[in-house]
């Protein structure tokens, strides 16, 4: 399998890869298509020093899942990076997992944007991410 559209999107996401920072903050992708992409990430390891999760932590898992939701979109030969981000913390984690659930709210040709609700292990969100993505022409 050579691009996107012949494989579902976990074997996209196993094949591309899910990058060195989301693999060292423990992220498991579960669920991969362009409508909704959902990964995990514990909260040990990635807290700040009062034992809560960084919020800087809550925007990599943000940001890993809707770069990638909207790659997945861009398909082959083209190359979705992003070009602005904000999150609102609501509710701090201080143990267990968070899971982040990713929608698109807009899949254009050249925009994308997303948004990402992270919840803890209770179901209750803790983030609200939204990232917009510029899809270009991949670079020759």
């Amino acid at each position: 399998m050579s691009t996107s559209d012949e494989m579902t999107g976990l074997e996209w996401v196993l094949h591309r890869g899910i990058g060195a920072l989301a693999e060292k903050m423990g992220m498991q992708f579960t669920e991969f298509t362009v409508e909704r992409a959902v990964a995990t990430m514990p909260v040990e390891g990635n807290t700040q020093p009062v034992g809560l999760l960084h919020g800087g932590a809550y925007v990599v898992l943000g940001e890993s899942l809707g770069s990638m939701a909207a790659n997945l979109h861009a398909g082959p030969g083209r190359l979705a990076v992003g070009v602005d981000i904000n999150a609102t913390h609501t509710r701090s984690a201080t143990s267990g997992i968070v899971t982040g659930v990713c929608t698109p709210v807009h899949l254009g040709r050249s925009v994308t944007v997303h948004e990402i609700a992270v919840t803890d292990d209770q179901g209750r969100r803790c983030s609200t991410i939204r990232i917009t993505n510029m899809i270009k022409d991949r670079p020759a």
